[in-house]
């Protein structure tokens, strides 16, 4: 059992949260809209999930984040994006914008549970992987990789300062065997290297080494804002 809280100043958001858990299971959701309550709550019982509204009337939710125990896992709620980059610098490993769709909520869950069995049980970080090229085996070191796209039935591994790996592999596929903390699927037909990013807006993203940008799809502009400032934050955080 997943123990949840969220708090929220919006009954209605509460009841939408609550709602989604139970239609996903194996939650046990303790909800409230005072965020005093809330978070003495949390003090007290340390879930490992907390739902938190940004903009409440008593309170600003990224300052109460602040105050989260440690290794509790955030999914910020909110009507206005833009906190986005705000909730992120506090570490959130989602964020879902109202009004929120059972779709996005699975996303975030499945992020959330993820990062608990990576948290409790860490892998070695994968440095390669094996694609089949023609006829032969080819081992592409990830760190070379600067991104990789769809064609057709075969994908098409573009590598630093070395030859492009062609293989007859689907998208899916590929994307399984690779470090979710390192890689994000932008898009359809591409996958890119969090560490080769120069910028980026909520359609395109520059990375090193690329003449023309690499598009972000709509429905993958969320999942990728998230983690890359987590990956960012990170990365900063470990300088």
């Amino acid at each position: 059992m997943i123990r949840c809280v969220a708090i929220d100043d919006e009954p209605i958001a509460l009841s939408i949260i609550n709602e989604y858990c139970q239609r996903y299971g194996d939650i046990q959701l303790d909800s409230f809209s005072s965020p005093v309550e809330g978070m003495r709550h949390i003090v007290e019982n340390k879930p490992e999930i907390v739902f938190l509204d940004i903009e409440m009337n008593s309170c600003n939710g990224v300052e109460l984040a602040k105050q989260l125990p440690e290794d509790t896992i955030l999914i910020f709620t909110t009507a206005y994006s833009r906190y986005a980059l705000d909730g992120f610098n506090v570490t959130a490993i989602d964020f879902l914008h109202k009004p929120i769709f059972y779709s996005r909520f699975e996303q975030a869950m499945a992020k959330a549970v993820a990062w608990m069995k990576r948290r409790s049980q860490p892998i070695p970080l994968r440095k390669s992987i094996t694609l089949k090229a023609e006829h032969r085996n080819v081992v592409v070191d990830l760190d070379t990789v600067r991104y990789i796209e769809a064609m057709d039935n075969y994908i098409k591994v573009y590598r630093r300062d070395l030859p492009t790996v062609i293989s007859q592999i689907t998208m899916k596929e590929v994307e399984s065997m690779l470090p979710a903390e390192k890689f994000i699927r932008v898009h359809r037909s591409f996958i890119v290297p969090l560490a080769v990013i120069d910028s980026f807006s909520n359609r395109k993203i520059y990375i090193h080494g690329a003449v023309n940008p690499i598009p972000v799809g709509r429905t993958y502009n969320d999942s990728f804002q998230s983690l890359y400032n987590i990956f960012k934050l990170n990365n900063t955080d470990s300088k």
